[in-house]
């Protein structure tokens, strides 16, 4: 039975997604669950699995085009399958089975061969992004990478050595040169739609705040505790997000108004709790969520909190890892950032805006004290939460890392 493949909605008010690159050749093999493609949303490059065991045939999309959700572009058939009349007329040829299927390239795209020779190659989101800011031909470069893979390395190698692309526009009267005294910033679909996301968030969610300094002595000293042996045992270092992720994850078990989402003109409780973390990537900030978080050892926080950072960083998401967050955490700390207001991420009720622990002076015991303190900023969606809820929460959240020894489990 032949698998259509088609244009995954990966988020709730998704309508196109960006086809990045093809995993596999057309009249390739793959396995179920091996990687297929790369599409671009507007939190992350995701990498899309395949749905079945076979061979890909009828491709009809190519790195670089924004198609529909849920437009058939590929199918997957079995070896020696019958493949359906439409397939064969999508990829205009004739074919009776699926192990006559060669890999050469379908006709209807002979036409598109200069302009799409990439269309297989593996090309790295930044090397994407370099690659339009300088104007360069990607079907000219060289990759380094992996099979071939394109790096951001092998774009600034090329425009070093004066390659340009040759269908790069010239200046018009309209756009002004690389020699005026102002340029446009070329904006990846990952940053576009972020500014849209969030300038929609700020202007449809009537935003208040709720501020909270913290004594972080006990958070410092549960991190000098517990790390060495989580290190040890699961490979991977304990960060001060990952004790707060598990203090938020406890928090929000006891208040569910604050793990709620804005439906509609309702609310809705979320059954899970799934903690996302704010990480910031070459074309903004993407949210990747641990589920059901309240269910995880800390160990466990800190190796899914860790693969996820490597995976955005290298633009693997994937689907999962991107949707359902109930409640993200913005930790700005590691930037030396004392404070600062996060904008919720809809349809979300609230984010946690972490600042950095830095000494301070402050009354200890009826004198001054120098003690290491942490500013929290809840941003709170009054359509959800009033200023009570979102201090009682705040409250609790404050108490578990006043105690993270209870967060051990």
């Amino acid at each position: 039975m032949a698998h259509s493949i088609v244009m995954p909605a990966l988020e709730m008010a998704q309508e196109t997604g960006k086809l990045i690159a093809w995993r596999k050749k057309e009249g390739e093999a793959i396995g179920k669950g091996e990687p297929l493609l790369d599409v671009e949303t507007d939190k992350a490059v995701v990498e899309i699995e395949s749905p079945a065991d076979g061979i890909l045939v009828g491709v009809k999309a190519h790195a670089g085009d924004v198609i529909p959700v849920g437009q058939t572009i590929a199918w997957i058939v079995s070896p020696g399958e019958e493949i359906p009349a439409e397939i064969a007329a999508a990829s205009g040829r004739r074919m009776d089975t699926a192990a006559a299927s060669a890999p050469a390239a379908p006709a209807n795209v002979s036409a598109q061969a200069s302009s799409a020779s990439t269309t297989n190659a593996r090309i790295s989101p930044k090397a994407r992004r370099l690659a339009r800011e300088h104007g360069v031909d990607l079907s000219l470069v060289r990759g380094t990478g992996s099979e071939g893979e394109i790096q951001a390395e092998d774009i600034m190698a090329f425009v070093a050595a004066g390659g340009t692309s040759a269908s790069a526009p010239a200046p018009t009267a309209n756009k002004p040169s690389q020699s005026a005294a102002h340029t446009m910033q070329p904006l990846s679909q990952v940053a576009r739609l972020m500014a849209e996301r969030t300038t929609q968030s700020w202007t449809s969610a009537p935003h208040f705040f709720v501020i909270r300094e913290i004594d972080a002595s006990a958070l410092l000293a549960a991190r000098e505790k517990f790390g060495p042996a989580i290190e040890k045992e699961r490979g991977v270092k304990l960060s001060h997000t990952d004790l707060l992720v598990a203090a938020v994850a406890h928090a929000l078990a006891k208040h569910p108004s604050v793990n709620a989402s804005w439906i509609g003109n309702g609310v809705q409780l979320n059954s899970e709790i799934n903690v996302g973390v704010a990480m910031a990537v070459d074309d903004g900030v993407v949210v990747a969520a641990i589920p059901a978080t309240n269910t995880k050892q800390l160990g466990e926080i800190a190796v899914l909190r860790r693969d996820l950072t490597e995976r955005a960083r290298g633009g693997k998401l994937r689907p999962a890892d991107i949707t359902g967050a109930t409640f993200t955490i913005s930790n700005l700390g590691m930037y030396q950032v004392d404070a600062f207001t996060a904008i919720i991420v809809s349809p979300q009720a609230a984010i946690l805006a972490v600042g950095r622990i830095a000494d301070r002076v402050v009354p200890v015991d009826g004198k001054p004290g120098i003690r290491p303190m942490l500013t929290l900023t809840l941003s709170c969606d009054h359509r959800v939460l009033d200023g009570a809820r979102g201090a009682l929460f705040l409250n609790d959240l404050a108490a578990a890392i006043l105690e993270p020894g209870k967060l051990i489990q």
